[in-house]
C-alpha cells in the first residue's frame, strides 16, 4: 500500500525563500537608484524656479540683488524656499553667486546632485542649465 503525503518538503520551502530574498534585494537596489534620480529631478526643478523668480525680480528692480544676498542668503522668500527645497533634496548647500561689488547684473546658482557623485547642477541668468564637475564660487555669475 502506498502512503501519500501532502505538502512541501523543507528543501523546497528553503529554495523558495532564497529566491524571494534574491528578488527583493534586486528590487531594493533599483529603488535606491530611483530615489537618487528623483532627488536630482527635484533639485533641477527648484533651480529652474529660482531662474523664473529671478527674472520677476529683475523686471521689478532692474537688478538681481534680491536673488543672491550676502553669504548666499537670498532676500526673496520665493527664491529662499526654492533654494531650501533644493538643499533638502541634495542633502548639501547650494551656492549662489553674484558680483563681488555693485548692483547684481547677473547671478548663478549651483547645487550638488544626489545620484551622481561630484556633479553639480548649475543655472544662471544667461539661461544656462547644465551639469558641471565643480561647484561655483560666491562671485561666479555664469555657469562654467
Amino acid at each position: 500500500m502506498k502512503k501519500f503525503s501532502k505538502g512541501f518538503t523543507l528543501i523546497e520551502l528553503l529554495v523558495v525563500i532564497a529566491i524571494i530574498g534574491i528578488l527583493s534585494s534586486v528590487v531594493l537596489a533599483s529603488l535606491n537608484t530611483a530615489r537618487g534620480k528623483g532627488a536630482d529631478a527635484a533639485i533641477k526643478a527648484n533651480l529652474a524656479n529660482v531662474r523664473a523668480q529671478a527674472e520677476i525680480i529683475y523686471d521689478n528692480d532692474n537688478d538681481y540683488d534680491a536673488v543672491c544676498g550676502a553669504n548666499s542668503v537670498t532676500q526673496n522668500t520665493v527664491v529662499a524656499a526654492a533654494i531650501s527645497a533644493a538643499n533638502s533634496a541634495s542633502g548639501a548647500t547650494a551656492v549662489c553667486g553674484k558680483p563681488a561689488s555693485g548692483a547684481a547684473s547677473a547671478w548663478a546658482i549651483s547645487s550638488p546632485l544626489k545620484a551622481t557623485a561630484n556633479t553639480f547642477w548649475c543655472v544662471d541668468s544667461t539661461g544656462a542649465s547644465k551639469a558641471e564637475g565643480a561647484n561655483i564660487g560666491a562671485t561666479v555669475v555664469v555657469c562654467p
